[in-house]
């Protein structure tokens, strides 16, 4: 089988990231982001998913958080494309519920080369230490267009923002591991009119 593997390389003058994303891992990651707890939910996300992620990431987090967030999902997003290749042969969609203690999370995506992002629920606290919980929806926002999929993520409920915020990360990559996994039943890409877009 041919190692779906995505690299990005993105230079601007706010950010400098280097992202490698392997589709079939076994949840390692080397994360230097300058965000700590972006580093913490991006861990989650790569453990669960069982995907391999490697970031290297220097940025104005002098300034604030929201460049190095923002660029780093456009990264990942791109590198996610293009480890999925032509999506021949796999699910296309995927969906998970995760809990954490008192949270619960549902995401749901399809790989359909129509990005679309779409969030209910809410956030209570509007930074969990020094990160700024607007940046949640920014950075799966950003992450939807640059992947090229549709992904909606419902908090159900839940009180603790850390805990809402791990338990969407978590289900991001389960619903995501699902969507990539290869089906050998199906032929082609998932769709009647026999291409995505």
């Amino acid at each position: 089988m041919t190692e779906r593997t995505g690299f990005i390389e993105r230079n601007t003058f706010e950010t400098q990231i280097k992202l490698r994303f392997s589709l079939d891992g076994d949840g390692a990651s080397q994360l230097v982001t300058g965000v700590p707890f972006l580093t913490h939910m991006l861990t989650l996300f790569t453990k669960h998913g069982l995907f391999n992620l490697k970031i290297d990431a220097t940025g104005d987090t002098d300034v604030d958080d929201h460049h190095t967030t923002e660029d780093i999902a456009i990264c990942l997003g791109r590198a996610i494309h293009q480890a999925a290749g032509d999506k021949k042969g796999i699910n296309r969609y995927g969906y998970a519920i995760v809990p954490m203690d008192e949270s619960l999370s549902e995401v749901v995506i399809d790989l359909s080369d129509r990005p679309y992002f779409v969030f209910h629920g809410s956030i209570p606290a509007q930074k969990v230490g020094t990160f700024d919980t607007e940046l949640v929806t920014e950075f799966l926002d950003k992450l939807a267009t640059e992947a090229r999929m549709n992904l909606h993520v419902t908090v159900r409920y839940g009180e603790n923002s850390h805990h809402i915020i791990e338990s969407v990360f978590k289900a991001l990559g389960r619903a995501l591991d699902a969507a990539t996994r290869q089906n050998p039943r199906i032929q082609g890409v998932l769709s009647t009119k026999g291409t995505l877009g």
